[in-house]
Parts: C-alpha cells; structure tokens; sequence
C-alpha cells in the first residue's frame, strides 16, 4: 500500500474518530458511560497514531510490547502522583 494513503486514511479515521467523541461529549449519556465511551475513543486513536505515525506496526510484538507497557507505567505512575498531590491540596484547603 501507499505510504501516503496509509497516512490520509489513518487521518481521516482521527478525524472522525474526533467526530464521534465530539457527539458522545454532547450526547445526553451518564457521566460513566461518557467516560468510558471517550477514554476508549482515545485509547484507539492513540493505537492508531503508534502503529501508523510511529510505524510500531512494522516492528516486532516485543517492542511494541515493551513501548505499550512503558506508557501504561507511566501513565498509571503520574495518575497517582497527581491524585496524591491533589489530595494534599484539598486537605490544605479545608484546614
């Protein structure tokens, strides 16, 4: 296939995956529901940005697993980093 064409397909799907989590934002769902539909719509369109845009769909399962791996510590690791700063704040706040 044509590298360009990867490349404009891969876009368009961002772009309507942009779409469809613009509608869900506005659509009258529960907030969990909301959530859980727009975290997923990221987690895809970040899928498709590593394997197209960072070309991790040609390489081996091992790096891809040790890139995916490494993001998801890293996210979970600021996440509670955050959290905790975040809670120190709110404690601070209430004294």
């Amino acid at each position: 296939m044509n590298h360009s064409r990867t490349y404009w397909l891969t876009w368009l799907a961002l772009l309507g995956l942009t779409l469809v989590m613009i509608l869900i934002g506005s659509a009258p769902l529960p907030k969990s529901a909301m959530l859980v539909l727009i975290l997923c719509g990221m987690t895809v369109k970040a899928g498709l940005i590593s394997a197209n845009f960072m070309h991790l769909r040609f390489e081996r399962l091992s790096l891809v697993a040790t890139v995916v791996a490494s993001t998801v510590f890293v996210v979970v690791f600021l996440y509670f980093l955050i959290a905790i700063d975040g809670q120190w704040v709110q404690l601070s706040t209430v004294r």
